[in-house]
């Protein structure tokens, strides 16, 4: 399977203008721990709850001042839709990152997290179940 096929569409987006203190108010009331920045719907950058922790919160700044473009991670890791999610998972696990956004030239498409990937499983499972069933339907017995 691809990535393209498990990645989440709709998008919590943001500038990089606004405040720290509104980035987590959004969050918070999309029940969601990033915000991945954009541009001319190009990425630009990703803010996680992480980033406010370690970049604000621990460092006494003030969130109504400071910007999303103060904290955001800029040089974002991201991926296409085309690569495998073995591919997307070791893309994850190498640069010790939860969340990958799916791009199309600067175009984001969407977004993939470790928990995508994680309920992904059972959809594999269920096309390998297939692949099965097409196989023995052709009276293939190996391979």
């Amino acid at each position: 399977m691809q990535l393209g096929e498990i990645m989440q569409k709709e998008i919590e987006k943001t500038e990089a203008g606004i405040s720290v203190t509104e980035a987590a108010a959004r969050m918070t009331e999309e029940n969601i721990g990033y915000l991945v920045v954009v541009d001319n719907g190009k990425l630009t950058g990703i803010i996680t709850e992480d980033d406010i922790i370690r970049k604000v919160v621990s460092k006494g700044k003030n969130p109504h001042e400071t910007k999303v473009s103060d904290i955001m991670v800029s040089d974002v890791v991201h991926t296409t839709p085309e690569k495998s999610i073995e591919e997307g998972a070791l893309i994850m696990t190498e640069k010790g990152i939860k969340k990958l956004p799916i791009v199309e030239g600067k175009k984001l498409l969407g977004i993939v997290t470790a928990s995508d990937i994680i309920a992904s499983e059972p959809k594999m499972m269920e096309k390998l179940g297939e692949l099965v069933i097409f196989a023995k339907k052709q009276k293939r017995v190996a391979g």
